[in-house]
């Protein structure tokens, strides 16, 4: 049985303040740097092969956390934007409350939770599985087909669209679908590479 983690960064400078972030590169905050400490006390227990994350900071530092508490500094990482956060267009630094009383609660949760209504310049959830799947197939895939433990350190968006590629959810099922900050989420594989079963940790 192969294991992989799934694991959204702690909580960011901009999760705090509530604004939209997408591909500006802001810090974990206090709280989040927290998060990612609590989960690698979880992690102490799991051995990984090698790790995927994002370009963007509040991914890598949480990466960073994570090996470091857990000892496994040395294991191949590979950075790759396909793992960013959705780009949320001009939305981006914007305040999510503000931007609501603006243009309106249900045009904002559309923009946000929808799977192919795109916020203005910004990509929509289809457009982020369009990049995480091809990634997901030529460069991740093949690890676990070789029986490698495998940590993917990403965001809230781009972890959704690989989620509802591994567990067959529908656009219905996805916009319901919320992965939090700085909780891991395990996945256990088949010898096919199918996934047999998942629970967060």
């Amino acid at each position: 049985m192969t294991t992989m983690i799934l694991h959204r960064h702690g909580e960011s400078q901009w999760n705090l303040e509530n604004r939209f972030t997408g591909w500006v590169d802001v810090p974990l905050s206090a709280k989040g740097t927290e998060e990612a400490r609590s989960a690698a006390e979880k992690l102490k227990g799991y051995t990984f092969d090698r790790a995927f994350t994002s370009v963007l900071k509040r991914a890598n530092d949480t990466l960073t956390i994570v090996l470091e508490i857990t000892g496994q500094t040395s294991i191949p990482i590979e950075y790759n934007q396909a793992l960013n956060e959705r780009h949320y267009g001009d939305l981006q630094g914007l305040n999510k409350a503000e931007t609501a009383q603006k243009y309106g609660d249900a045009q904002v949760k559309l923009w946000r939770r929808s799977f192919d209504v795109q916020p203005p310049n910004g990509e929509s959830l289809k457009d982020t599985l369009a990049r995480v799947l091809p990634y997901w197939d030529s460069a991740i895939l093949p690890h676990v087909k070789a029986g490698e433990r495998l940590i993917i350190v990403a965001h809230g968006n781009s972890l959704r669209s690989l989620v509802m590629h591994l567990d067959n959810l529908t656009r219905e099922q996805v916009i319901e679908l919320n992965i939090p900050t700085g909780v891991p989420l395990l996945y256990e594989f088949d010898a096919d590479a199918k996934p047999v079963s998942h629970k967060y940790l």
